[in-house]
């Protein structure tokens, strides 16, 4: 179970910089995660938008999302080298294997329960129809 886990970290590149620079950031990160032993699922690019306060003066930023999968000690490594990194202005890393078993299974409950209904409506309107034909 400690070698998958799922983590999700977002970070927040300063937006002066260049797209040849922001690439190269990213392709660091993932080096860091990879070198470390996990493995990039995802890797999202959200852009460049607005920020919900100004950080540094600055009222925007430009958003990048990794999915990793890994037993958790790349994530020290890697948030380690975001904190000296004066281009990544915030950073945030949340494990998500956890909220997706329990919304699993908060899924599967909810089907189940509308298995078990559709069932009872089939059978009441069948048991309908027979009362129908009987009084006919």
């Amino acid at each position: 179970m400690a070698n998958n886990r799922t983590y999700e970290v977002m970070y927040i590149i300063d937006p002066t910089l260049t797209d040849e620079k922001v690439a190269a950031i990213n392709e660091s990160v993932q080096g860091i995660i990879e070198k470390e032993g996990a493995t990039v699922v995802r890797m999202d690019d959200g852009g460049r938008r607005d920020l919900a306060y100004p950080i540094e003066k600055k009222t925007q930023g430009y958003y990048m999302l990794f999915e990793i999968e890994g037993s958790g000690q790349e994530i020290l490594e890697l948030e380690r080298r975001m904190r000296v990194n004066d281009s990544i202005m915030r950073y945030i890393t949340v494990r998500v294997d956890e909220d997706r078993k329990k919304a699993e299974k908060i899924r599967a409950k909810r089907e189940s329960k509308m298995e078990k209904r559709t069932k009872f409506r089939n059978t009441e309107e069948s048991a309908e129809e027979e009362q129908v034909g009987a009084e006919a």
